[in-house]
């Protein structure tokens, strides 16, 4: 929606009952007059109730409404859901509530202890939402006649900063203000000050009855029933600028829509099937096969891709084209389509893909899709296992051919049926599709169990068996990371209880009983954890570093987390790795580091530990990366006092990070979460934000810090130079498989991963605008050498880079 888009409702087509919450009653009540009765009565409790009335132009509508009796106070906390028997389409512009507060333990002439009357659309003929404080007239009742003598808002006059903020606070709590939790929580401190020292000031006698007017999802402006336009306020001479409404904005023109069914229908009939493009349109479908799967197709778009359908059955890059100008609910039209569809050169599986994205709902084209997976090998599906398992949210059936096709294939390989088994476990706790991933988890141990017949000649049940105990080891790891955590003291104590608890009360995990296939890579099998190896990192959450036994002899580290979101990095290096794939199809190995990672919840799981040091520290022990480089991979006569081999790694490293954190607009970037192989190989980690989201401002483009420059010998050496062209190869390389990048996002569109969920078309449009697919190769090049070029000059973040190690050394 555009900056200065209003949409709204008609409250006339709103059928619906008028409904609010009566909250409470503020203020202190009169004392009751001695009856001169020597009994308890005095005593007794105020028994408030509160009367609604809807007054429609100062006439009552229907019959008032009463709450309950409330006896506990001050304050007298109703909060109770009113419905009245009006409904929000029988509203005139002058219709108000009468409300009325009364007191039963009182005499007759005490029980009315005030009324007030409130306008239910304001001056913009907006319906009113949110909360609405009214100030009772003592003593009076409510009157419902326009205009009435028991307004219920403040005089203006009256009105003083009690008032604003309260009507700041109601903007607040509908989402109209921004949230920002520590800001937030300052301000809440000092509204209660506020409140404190006015309230203290006035020493106001006055009661005030606080309701809760429902909200909807757009403004709701008023218009009464059978009209057919809004009455605006008469156009005079000057030149000023009038804002018109228009109820039928966004919806589909008739005949436009007439007239389309009208061509389809006659083309149906009696096209030639041998009809051919004219040049000038054959160079319009060509631009057209070239948009992005992001970009949706205009009318005549559609019509001319419909029109000359049988000619394009030989492109299968024009298939994906063709289904979106289908109207499928039309029921010969898409029996058509189907047809063709099977007669179509066979799509490639980038293609598959964005069939089943949630444009596609037809079970026909899922299914085509699906049989187009099945072509993949393993490593192929394993790089787009995580958004097909997203891409289940979007089927119409629980075991639909995509489950039953995941499950199939992951009989046949382990890891495939480990990292599945992982994937839909974590989606268990979305409610909304929490039956549809368990029906999948259901059917892929059904058929692990059922099937005699093992992968790699094992028993299916104890194969099955050794996943589920996957699970049972991330329980006991959440429980030792608590335990770690509730210890005072130093890293070293916390460390020192770890390896006591592995030793002692936790033992068993020092050796299993059973062999347990590693959840980061289930091909290995982990015998039990070393408890000597074994540490804490200095961090907030304090993650757990642990080495594994393997059962060939050897040894494996990983990080366990609790308590951070690990999905995002999960998704982050999976991207990683796919680019890393196809930059090496092309011939160019950047030395890439995709660590692997699995989210075990929705705030735990596991990386893959790569023995590195990050750059703030590398930096801080020696006066530049080369020196440290140097301790490693020393040469007299090669460049810098470093082995060519080892530099050109790092330059490699540097470029391949550089152009894949700038694709996907990763933010946060400081030299902490910069990590060093003691060969050279840079890598990043920690994804918090991705999608242009940062929490510094004014970000560059892409993190590449002079220090990192100046160990490729400045911003004029010839290894600078070769660092800026290995960034161009890789960019325009990865901006061929564009496509299947926006269309791994679009399957992710569904997920509750934060910085997709926000706004996921946002989100893919800004991963698209990355790609710069209006450019061709050699604009791509200048436009990309610009980019570094301004990276390198950005001073600002060196700023953020002190402050921040300043913070580190504190913490």
């Amino acid at each position: 929606m555009g900056a200065n888009e209003f949409r709204f409702f008609l409250s006339c087509d709103i059928n619906l009952p008028v409904t609010f919450r009566v909250e409470r009653l503020e203020g202190t009540l009169p004392e009751k007059k001695p009856s001169g009765v020597v009994s308890g009565v005095d005593d007794q409790k105020p028994e408030l109730f509160v009367e609604c009335a809807l007054h429609i132009d100062g006439a009552p509508f229907g019959l008032p409404m009463r709450s309950r009796l409330q006896t506990s106070g001050p304050p007298y906390c109703w909060n109770e859901l009113i419905t009245l028997s009006a409904k929000y389409r029988d509203l005139t512009a002058h219709s108000q509530l009468a409300i009325t507060v009364w007191d039963v333990s009182r005499g007759k002439a005490e029980g009315l202890i005030g009324g007030a009357t409130v306008l239910l659309f304001n001056s913009k003929m907006q319906l009113k939402t949110g909360k609405q404080k009214l100030r009772l007239w003592q003593g009076k009742e409510a009157d419902g006649s326009f205009p009435t003598s028991t307004p219920g808002k403040v005089p203006r006059q009256e009105r003083g900063e009690i008032e604003r903020l309260e009507k700041l606070m109601n903007k607040y709590e509908m989402g109209q203000i921004q949230h920002i939790d520590w800001l937030d929580r300052l301000m809440l401190k000092a509204m209660d000050g506020i409140k404190e020292q006015e309230s203290s000031k006035k020493g106001s006698s006055h009661h005030y009855l606080v309701v809760d007017f429902c909200s909807f999802e757009h403004r709701v402006v008023f218009q009464e029933s059978g009209a057919n336009f809004f009455i605006t306020t008469p156009i005079g001479s000057t030149n000023e600028l009038v804002t018109v409404w228009d109820p039928e904005l966004g919806k589909i023109n008739p005949s436009e829509h007439k007239q389309l069914k009208l061509a389809r229908s006659l083309d149906r009939g009696i096209i030639d099937k041998d009809l051919k493009p004219s040049a000038n349109e054959r160079r319009s479908i060509q631009i057209i096969l070239k948009y992005p799967p992001t970009r949706s197709l205009s009318g005549d778009e559609r019509q001319l891709l419909w029109k000359f359908r049988f000619s394009l059955m030989s492109e299968k890059r024009a298939l994906t084209k063709f289904l979106r100008c289908v109207e499928w609910g039309d029921v010969q039209e898409a029996k058509q389509a189907i047809d063709l569809m099977s007669k179509w050169e066979m799509i490639d599986v980038c293609d598959a893909l964005e069939l089943l994205s949630p444009l596609f709902e037809s079970e026909e084209v899922r299914a085509y899709a699906v049989s187009v997976l099945e072509r993949a090998d393993d490593e192929e599906l394993q790089c787009y296992l995580l958004q097909l398992v997203q891409a289940l949210r979007f089927e119409r059936s629980d075991r639909s051919r995509l489950s039953q096709f995941l499950v199939q294939r992951s009989l046949r390989n382990i890891e495939l049926a480990s990292y599945l088994r992982w994937y839909v476990a974590v989606e268990l706790h979305d409610h909304v599709y929490a039956k549809r991933f368990y029906s999948t988890y259901e059917l892929l141990e059904e058929k692990m169990i059922k099937l005699t017949p093992g992968v790699h000649g094992e028993d299916r049940y104890k194969l099955w068996q050794s996943l589920v105990r996957q699970t049972e080891l991330t329980a006991q790891l959440c429980s030792i990371t608590r335990d770690v955590r509730n210890v005072r003291g130093n890293t070293q104590k916390k460390i020192g209880k770890l390896r006591q608890l592995l030793s002692g009360l936790l033992s068993e995990l020092t050796y299993f009983e059973e062999p347990i296939r590693s959840p980061l890579s289930p091909g290995v099998l982990i015998t039990g954890i070393v408890a000597s190896e074994s540490s804490i990192f200095k961090s907030a959450l304090h993650p757990l570093r642990l080495t594994f036994r393997t059962e060939n002899g050897g040894s494996c580290k990983v990080i366990f987390k609790k308590g951070d979101d690990l999905r995002q990095d999960q998704l982050v290096v999976q991207m990683v790795w796919l680019m890393d794939r196809l930059l090496k199809l092309e011939n160019l190995d950047l030395c890439l580091t995709p660590f692997k990672v699995l989210a075990t919840g929705h705030d735990e799981g596991m990386l893959e530990f790569i023995p590195s040091r990050s750059l703030a520290q590398i930096l801080s022990e020696n006066r530049s990366i080369t020196s440290y480089l140097q301790k490693f991979h020393s040469d007299e006569h090669g460049p810098f006092g470093i082995t060519a081999t080892c530099l050109d790694t790092f330059i490699k490293s540097c470029a391949g990070y550089s152009v894949i954190t700038y694709i996907l607009g990763v933010g946060d970037r400081h030299l902490d979460n910069l990590l060093l192989t003691d060969d050279g190989r840079l890598f990043h980690v920690d994804f918090a934000f991705i999608l242009g989201r940062d929490p510094k401002p004014f970000p560059p483009p892409m993190k590449l810090c002079k220090e990192m420059v100046e160990a490729m010998g400045g911003a004029e050496s010839q290894y600078y130079t070769r660092f800026k062209s290995y960034c161009c190869e890789a960019y325009n390389i990865l901006r061929k498989s564009s496509n299947l990048i926006l269309n791994l996002f679009h399957l992710m569109a569904g997920s509750t991963i934060p910085d997709i969920a926000s706004d996921p078309e946002k989100g893919i449009l800004k991963l698209q605008e990355k790609f710069r697919l209006d450019l061709d190769d050699e604009a791509c090049i200048h436009f990309f050498q610009d980019l570094i070029n301004e990276s390198v000059s950005a001073l600002f973040p060196q700023m953020v880079e002190t402050i921040h190690r300043w913070a580190q050394y504190w913490r």
